[in-house]
């Protein structure tokens, strides 16, 4: 038959036939309905629940899908692993399928064959799911949850504010995450980039007009301490530009310029008009800052006088790339606000309304004091009217 199929390609259709013509075309179709007949069964079993956790390494998200109302609910209606994770339009499934052999490959190397590995690789890979959702606009979720059919009035209290991010064009997982699987450490991957900017730090040289950024808050002296007991006069706020003047033995001279608010002169502030904290001042500090020429904000009548500090600091814990600090910031706030709601854009508020709103938050993220105000330190330089200003200055 093959030899007969064969010899007819090389001929012209006027010398095998109408006949032998069609019989190519039948055997053409029906290669291909075959074909397609095997993708179909492929498709189908490799997304039943069966052969989702035949890997050994499924047996805990398994057991933790099973504790889920995904599993078990008082309507009976059970959504499996394909009916979230897998699309339900068959040119996405294919493609998805195909993406899906890095998931074979992991298996064959073993990259969460056990419990320690699996945790490690836990946030890792929920962001990955967490990304595609928010790409497609959670399109499996809204494959079973339409907000077409969802009657507000029948839910609880609590839904209503879903319902509206539902309607400032949110996706279902701004908010739900975690909902068949147990949340991984949200801190995990700040508390790494912390210590990839500890160690960058400890790395970190630095010669006169070179600008090192803290890491944390770090204390200052007016004079160059003698010994280790020296009370400090004041302190430098974690992302404070410091250019290097001097270095000499553990230390190195440096100098800040800012702004103080007329009414609080213990402070520094990083921008005119804008209460974003880059130092505080001692008594002895206070005295050691350099004023210029003050000016009333036409906004707010407030006077304000730029400032400027020579200090010293012990060397050691900051780093010269600020953009290395700032991704911590945006780790942070992205895995202490973003798992609740829909994260708000930094330029979504101006740069003191950030302070407000971080605080409401305060009771319910688990940042330290210090980290908190570097994530607020974060938000508010990339707040509205600090990106806006710097654009007009640019252009």
């Amino acid at each position: 038959m093959l030899a007969w199929l064969r010899r007819s390609w090389r001929k012209p259709v006027f010398r095998i036939g109408l006949g032998g013509a069609a019989a190519v075309v039948a055997v053409a179709v029906g290669a291909t309905v075959v074909a397609g007949g095997a993708v179909g069964v492929a498709l189908q079993r490799t997304s039943t629940l069966e052969f989702c956790v035949s890997c050994h390494t499924m047996q805990k998200p398994y057991v933790e899908y099973q504790a889920s109302p995904h599993y078990r609910n008082a309507s009976g209606v059970r959504a499996i692993c394909a009916d979230c994770h897998v699309p339900h339009e068959t040119g996405p499934k294919l493609l998805a399928k195909l993406q899906a052999v890095k998931d074979v490959w992991a298996e064959w190397r073993g990259t969460i064959d056990t419990e320690e590995k699996f945790e490690r690789n836990r946030l890792r890979m929920a962001k990955q799911v967490w990304a595609r959702m928010q790409a497609n606009d959670s399109r499996e979720c809204r494959a079973c949850h339409l907000a077409t059919a969802m009657d507000p009035h029948k839910q609880k209290p609590k839904a209503e504010q879903m319902t509206k991010g539902l309607a400032n064009g949110e996706t279902c997982i701004s908010c739900h995450k975690g909902i068949a699987h147990h949340l991984p450490d949200m801190s995990q991957g700040a508390r790494q980039m912390f210590s990839d900017l500890q160690a960058t730090a400890a790395q970190t040289t630095a010669r006169a007009g070179d600008v090192l950024y803290p890491l944390a808050t770090m204390p200052l002296y007016v004079q160059r301490p003698d010994d280790q007991e020296t009370p400090s006069d004041g302190r430098f706020i974690a992302a404070t530009a410091l250019k290097v003047l001097a270095s000499e033995g553990d230390f190195l001279q440096v100098r800040i310029e800012g702004w103080r608010q007329q009414g609080a002169d213990r402070m520094i502030y990083a921008l005119q008009g804008k209460r974003i904290f880059a130092v505080a001042l001692g008594p002895r500090a206070l005295e050691a800052v350099q004023a210029g020429e003050s000016m009333t904000d036409p906004d707010t009548d407030q006077v304000w006088t730029p400032a400027t500090l020579t200090a010293w600091v012990r060397k050691g814990g900051m780093v010269a790339d600020l953009g290395a600090i700032w991704a911590y910031g945006e780790e942070m706030y992205g895995s202490s606000c973003g798992t609740c709601h829909a994260l708000s854009p930094t330029d979504h508020f101006l740069a003191n309304q950030w302070i407000g709103t971080v605080n409401s938050m305060r009771d319910r993220i688990t940042l330290d004091d210090e980290q908190v105000r570097l994530m607020q330190k974060y938000l508010q330089l990339h707040a509205r009217d600090v990106v806006a200003d710097a654009s007009a200055k640019v252009h």
